[in-house]
Formats: C-alpha cells, sequence, structure tokens
C-alpha cells in the first residue's frame, strides 16, 4: 500500500465521515474499527512510525484497540517529517508560530489532502460557532491566509469566511502591521448602528491588545444580540497573561457581548481537528470560563493519561492530553500533547500546559521516534 491511490481512496472514505457532522455519532466499535484501519495504513505508509511503533513492542498484530496505536509527542513535528504516504504529493505544509527555539524548530504537518481539512473544519465550526444556522459577517483578529500562508489557524478562519462568513466579513490585523484599530472599531460600530449581529473571532493575546485599545480610546460598544466571540490560542510563549475570567468580562464591558456568547476553541498545528466549547449549542446560561469543557466530534477521541507512565488517569485526575484523530489520516492520528486536562463527561476540561520539564511519558516518546528517525 504506497503512493498517492490508496490515500485518495482511504481520504474520500473519511471526507464522507466528517461531513456527516458532529450530530451524528460514531459509536465506540466503529470508531475502533476506523482507527485500526488508519493505524494500518499509516504503519504500511510511513516507515519512520512503523519503526517507532515497532520499537515501542506494536505491530498490526499486537493491536486490537485504538487505545494501544503509539501515540507520537507534538514535540517530533519539530525534529522529523511525519508523512503516512508518498511525500512528494504533499499539497500543503502548516507551521506552528515560532518559540524560544527559533525559526528551526517550528513543528510542521505535511498535509497530503487539504479537502480532508476542510471537512473537519466545516461541520465543527457550524455546529459550535453558528447552531442558529445564522450568516454573520466574520471579523477577524487572526491574520489572513494570504498574510499567514502556513499557518492553519488563518486557514481555518479563510474556510468559515468563505464557506459560512456574512457579507462584510473582514481582517483586522496583519503580521507586522498588528490590529487595524479603526477599521475594527468602524465595522462594530456600523453592527451596533445596523442591529446587525457579527462573529469575532480572534487569539486571546489579540482580542486582550484590542480590549487594551479600545480602553485606552475610551471605545465602547454595544453589539447586538445575537453577535458572539471565538476566541483560542491562549498565552504560550507570551510575555503576559490575563485570567480567562477576567478576558471575558472585558468583552462584556467593552463590546457587549456576554460570557454565554464566548466560545473557547481549542486546537493546534498538529491536528487537523478541532475542539469547541459546547456554549452555543446548549442555548442556555453557563457557568463562568473554568466550569466549561471542550467536546471532541465524533471522528476524534480524547485519553487524560499519567504524564510519567501514560497509562489512563483515574476519574477527576488531572493530566496530559492524548488525542487520536482520524483526519490525521494523511501523518499521524494518535498525537501525545504536553496540554493538562481533566476528563469531563463527553470530553475534557483544559487546565493548562505542562511547565518546566517534558513529562516523562512525552520525553521517552520522543527518544523512540528520534531512534527510529536515525534507523
Amino acid at each position: 500500500m504506497t503512493g498517492p491511490a490508496p490515500f485518495a481512496a482511504l481520504a474520500a472514505e473519511l471526507i464522507v465521515l466528517l461531513e456527516g457532522g458532529v450530530d451524528r455519532p460514531l459509536s465506540d466499535d466503529a470508531f475502533n474499527e476506523w482507527a485500526l484501519r488508519v493505524f494500518r495504513y499509516q504503519l504500511a505508509t510511513n516507515p519512520l512510525y512503523r519503526r517507532f511503533a515497532e520499537g515501542r513492542g506494536v505491530g498490526l498484530d499486537g493491536v486490537g484497540h485504538w487505545t494501544e496505536v503509539p501515540a507520537v509527542p507534538t514535540r517530533a513535528f519539530k525534529h522529523v517529517p511525519l508523512v503516512s504516504g508518498d511525500p512528494r504529493t504533499v499539497r500543503r505544509l502548516f507551521r506552528t508560530s515560532g518559540t524560544s527555539e527559533g525559526e528551526a524548530r517550528r513543528g510542521e504537518h505535511h498535509v497530503l489532502e487539504p479537502a480532508l481539512y476542510r471537512a473537519a473544519v466545516l461541520p465543527n465550526f457550524k455546529a459550535h460557532m453558528l447552531p442558529d444556522r445564522a450568516r454573520l459577517p466574520i471579523l477577524s483578529l487572526i491574520p489572513s491566509p494570504a498574510d499567514a500562508p502556513d499557518s492553519s489557524l488563518s486557514h481555518m478562519i479563510g474556510i468559515a469566511v468563505e464557506e459560512v462568513g456574512g457579507e462584510g466579513s473582514s481582517w483586522f490585523l496583519a503580521p507586522g502591521r498588528g490590529i487595524d484599530d479603526e477599521g475594527l472599531m468602524g465595522a462594530l460600530r456600523r453592527a451596533e448602528k445596523e442591529a446587525e449581529p457579527v462573529l469575532v473571532v480572534a487569539t486571546a493575546f489579540a482580542l486582550v491588545h484590542w480590549l487594551e485599545a479600545m480602553g485606552r480610546e475610551g471605545w465602547t460598544v454595544t453589539l447586538p444580540d445575537g453577535s458572539r466571540v471565538m476566541e483560542t490560542g491562549g498565552f504560550k510563549g507570551r510575555t503576559r497573561a490575563v485570567p480567562k475570567q477576567e478576558l471575558y468580562e472585558a468583552v462584556q464591558e467593552r463590546m457587549g457581548v456576554p460570557g454565554e456568547r464566548i466560545v473557547n476553541e481549542y486546537g493546534m498545528t498538529e491536528l487537523l481537528s478541532q475542539f469547541y466549547e459546547d456554549v452555543l449549542r446548549k442555548g442556555e446560561a453557563v457557568g463562568g470560563p473554568g466550569s466549561r469543557h471542550h467536546r471532541p466530534p465524533p471522528w476524534v477521541r480524547t485519553r487524560v493519561l499519567n504524564p510519567t507512565t501514560l497509562d489512563p488517569c483515574a476519574p477527576g485526575e488531572a493530566g496530559i492530553l492524548c488525542h487520536y484523530d482520524l483526519a490525521n489520516a494523511g501523518s499521524v492520528s494518535s498525537v501525545l500533547t504536553e496540554d493538562l486536562g481533566v476528563a469531563v463527561g463527553d470530553g475534557f476540561r483544559l487546565v493548562g500546559r505542562s511547565e518546566g520539564a517534558e513529562p516523562r511519558g512525552c520525553s521517552l516518546a520522543m527518544d523512540d521516534i528520534l531512534v527510529a528517525s536515525r534507523a
């Protein structure tokens, strides 16, 4: 099973599955069948991943459940190309943002079929940000795909603007130029005057800068009912952080959007799928940001693992998050993060990032992937 043809067939089937949306459940047995099929494909087409799995004592004959599939740490994306298929057929390259390690240590996700990413993005975005099927102008404090072509987040918002964005959707932040304060404020004032709700999408850090600019200028606006905000990204690698409760209160004070209409999106370059808080879909008041949780789409399963042993954590115990994403069929589907969370109902609650030394479980997995790459 080599070359682009097998992946094209697998991707086409997965696209149909994903386009079924987030309200079409996937039973544990059905997910397991899909996951093992993807794992077999990845072992057959990704020599590096196969060596890594074999080094961990795992082969096709030894796996009967998706939880036994070896997970690759996110840091591996910074060091080795993880492509399940012909690398010459990679059609898009997403890169993580720069870190203290410099440009040479940006993670890279090689995407064989962008349509698979599109199929993962749209049903999830529409279900969680537009459950009322509204077609709202999307006002973005995330750079456009033209300004940030290797950003998976920019590409995601570009898909949303193209497919479900209303008239007046615009981009108000560009690398090197910062926020177009006057332009964004003008768009918000028009929305207020015309009583036309909008959807503001922003990284948490950009949202903080925008709210500070509003404060400096003495600007306030009360956006119409039905307006909403999607915030994402957190403050990793930033010089300052703002508690989420404080951030949401500032959004309500300055922009007139209540906390129950602010949704956190959690995603990463290393995954083609995203996770949202189920706030708007519930159609009811919710608790503060600390009481919410993220819900995986049906084609993703998330486990909370002990940072040292990688064994499942006990209920209510915090551990590192490990995601199995069927949309990642063209790279590696089992991804071990350094994000900390707690299992909650049908999803998980984020509790922060692993600070200090890399968790031992991630470190050992990283050693194994580097051994496999040298082989």
